[in-house]
């Protein structure tokens, strides 16, 4: 079976990992500040503060810009859940905007059409990688309304020749074992504003005003004080080890899949199919390599999955549209004719860094020959 996707984790993390373990120290602690150090260079930020997911992470970040009840968060429905949710998690409504037919993003006319005197904040999201156009969406934001970035899968990607991470106040990327840099489980917030960084660390260790390296290292009795509500949201030292590790590797990772990136357009280049590029203002780590099936239905496209599966090959629906799930029944939305189109007729196939050609040439056949005998 070719898998959808194979983290590249080898000896150095095992490694690492057990170093952590034999250091005494496997709880939030100085681990989790090297990552957060390295990632700052890697994404270009000020700081970064490490936490358990990049759903926790948007929450932190809305919560922290003070995002609450009776606010309005623009983002796209065509997203994974937790985009979403992360806005509810404050109190506040997701109002969803529709997205671009070739990236699959927001864009400045869409998120225009869907402003209110409510918006507090635009939740921006890198789809699979792709960079969204950042210029063009701030130029319609009203004095007052924030830019978040959701960049759970675009550490690699650029936008306009820099890193994914420098460009909102706010930007979170995610370390589950889909993304190319992964710790497992886990996530970073990428801040530019010391102050905003220093209140997230207190919030995602239950607000507490002395942490535990604090404590630990001082020569004299600390006690702590809880002066908001605050989470457990906190990373290990023993994910931050691997995700030191895996940090270094995000070069190669980003030169790799962008290589096979090009195979695949290649191989697929005869067959009818909207395949992914670069835009004009950046380049995406192919995070994932989704395609487009024209005029394709979502059944079909099932039907196409469940014949490559058949065939020994995995693949994967596309971006979901979070408004068409039972969780978001009844929730108003204008008309998202692009986020319907693309959740019924993409799918993602199998991507990872250590893949072959062999395995990229089968993954093609399979696909040829799905799309040629399951009917239209």
């Amino acid at each position: 079976m070719i898998p959808i996707i194979r983290p590249w984790l080898g000896p150095e993390e095992a490694r690492a990992a057990h170093d952590a373990i034999l250091s005494g120290w496997i709880a939030q602690g100085p681990k989790v500040r090297e990552f957060e150090s390295a990632f700052c260079a890697a994404a270009g930020c000020a700081h970064a503060v490490a936490v358990s997911s990049a759903t926790t992470g948007l929450h932190l970040a809305l919560h922290g810009l003070g995002v609450g009840p009776g606010d309005e968060v623009v983002c796209p429905s065509l997203s994974f859940i937790a985009t979403a949710n992360s806005i509810r998690y404050c109190g506040a409504t997701p109002v969803f905007a529709d997205v671009d037919p070739v990236t699959q993003n927001l864009t400045g006319a869409t998120v225009a059409a869907v402003l209110t005197p409510r918006t507090k904040a635009v939740l921006v999201v890198h789809q699979a990688g792709m960079p969204c156009d950042l210029d063009d969406i701030a130029a319609v934001l009203p004095a007052g309304v924030i830019m978040v970035e959701d960049a759970a899968c675009a550490i690699g990607s650029t936008y306009r020749d820099k890193p994914i991470g420098g460009y909102a106040p706010l930007v979170v990327f995610s370390f589950h074992p889909r993304k190319l840099v992964t710790c497992g489980e886990g996530g970073m917030v990428a801040v530019q504003d010391a102050a905003i960084a220093d209140r997230l660390r207190r919030l995602r260790q239950h607000a507490m005003t002395v942490n535990d390296v604090q404590r630990h290292t001082s020569t004299t009795f600390l006690l702590e004080q809880y002066d908001e509500l605050g989470w457990n949201h906190r990373m290990t030292d023993i994910q931050a080890a691997v995700g030191i590790v895996q940090l270094a590797k995000l070069p190669a990772m980003t030169t790799r899949r962008r290589q096979l990136a090009a195979a695949y357009t290649q191989a697929l280049a005869d067959l009818g199919l909207v395949l992914p590029c670069d835009p004009a203002w950046g380049t995406t780590n192919y995070q994932s390599y989704c395609v487009r099936v024209p005029g394709c239905t979502a059944e079909r496209r099932n039907a196409i999955l469940q014949a490559m599966l058949d065939d020994g090959v995995m693949g994967k629906r596309g971006i979901m549209a979070s408004h068409q799930e039972p969780a978001y029944a009844g929730h108003p939305h204008v008309p998202l004719p692009q986020t319907e189109a693309w959740a019924a007729d993409s799918l993602v196939l199998p991507l990872y860094h250590e893949m072959t050609q062999d395995e990229l040439a089968r993954v093609v056949q399979s696909l040829r020959k799905a799309l040629t005998t399951i009917a239209k």
